[in-house]
């Protein structure tokens, strides 16, 4: 494991193999306007833990929130 300088912040790293879909990759990269297969699946597996987060977060308070000052 060592520490790498990713867009401004510090992150650990470690070095890994996995088999991937070249192509999909590719698209990936494209679509999400990164330069390398590996900035694809760092900022998919960022944008996946967000969206979890975000749909755990909503379905916690589903129903429960209140919001002030509309209508006013």
């Amino acid at each position: 494991m060592y520490i790498q300088n990713m867009g401004g912040c510090p992150m650990a790293t470690a070095m890994t193999s996995i088999r991937l879909d070249t192509h999909l990759a590719d698209e990936a990269a494209q679509i999400l306007g990164v330069k390398s297969r590996t900035e694809a699946v760092h900022v998919a597996l960022r944008e996946i833990v967000a969206l979890k987060k975000f749909k755990n977060l909503m379905s916690k308070h589903a129903g429960k929130l209140t919001f002030e000052g509309l209508g006013e």
